[in-house]
């Protein structure tokens, strides 16, 4: 899963013959707040790239992916970044989005389950249709035919509303299989435009989340895929 969260960006790529070492990122949940601690393989903290205006990306979902939360922690220490987020009592999962300077790092799930006991998965159904209205806003969801291990072209047509540059590009895309271990984060294929693409490594059910930016405020749009 991790190569796709690469093929977003290529500035990523052009880190990969200075890399030296493993990052590893540990979430704790206190006082309403998750604590997230960044540490590499030598016991330091990294220093973090900007990617997209931010140096941390944080996506959180509950387990049943009804929840989702786009984030984007404040360093309050060398190793330790922290954001307020309402999460209730249920099972959570997030996804940190980062880019450590010289360093490896590979997108892993990391489990929340300190709220409850209770730890239950999504059973996604597929969407019959791919209009969705949300905040007043229609956007359609224009798909290529969804094939494992085939490039995928995904196309939002948007209604009646015009989107503005939200974190450096027009949209952004989160994508997290309904077993909450898999995670895309893709970007539009240009500037100017609500065209994405990426590739899907296994079959199976997905949430499909997009975001787009209205006279300053960020809607959130919910898809439900199945990649063949």
């Amino acid at each position: 899963m991790e190569q796709h969260h690469h093929q977003h960006t290529e500035a990523h790529l052009h880190h990969s013959n200075a890399v030296d070492g493993n990052v590893e990122v540990s979430a704790t949940f206190q006082n309403g707040g998750l604590n997230l601690h960044v540490m590499d393989d030598e016991g330091l903290a990294p220093k973090l790239e900007l990617t997209h205006e931010k140096l941390m990306h944080l996506i959180v979902v509950s387990n049943d992916l009804n929840e989702f939360y786009h984030l984007h922690p404040k360093q309050v220490s060398e190793h330790e970044y922290r954001v307020d987020v309402p999460l209730s009592n249920s099972s959570y999962t997030a996804f940190v989005d980062i880019l450590p300077v010289g360093k490896n790092y590979h997108i892993k799930p990391i489990r929340i389950n300190n709220l409850s006991e209770q730890n239950t998965f999504a059973n996604l159904k597929k969407d019959n249709s791919l209009k969705k209205e949300v905040d007043g806003k229609m956007v359609e969801l224009d798909i290529s035919p969804l094939k494992v291990l085939e490039e995928i072209t995904m196309k939002f047509q948007i209604k009646n509303a015009v989107p503005e540059p939200y974190l450096g590009a027009l949209g952004h895309v989160v994508i997290i299989d309904q077993k909450v271990e898999q995670f895309l984060h893709v970007h539009p294929e240009s500037e100017n435009d609500t065209v994405f693409k990426t590739q899907f490594d296994e079959p199976g059910r997905y949430k499909l989340w997009a975001e787009f930016k209205f006279k300053g405020e960020v809607s959130v749009f919910p898809y439900v895929i199945e990649v063949e």
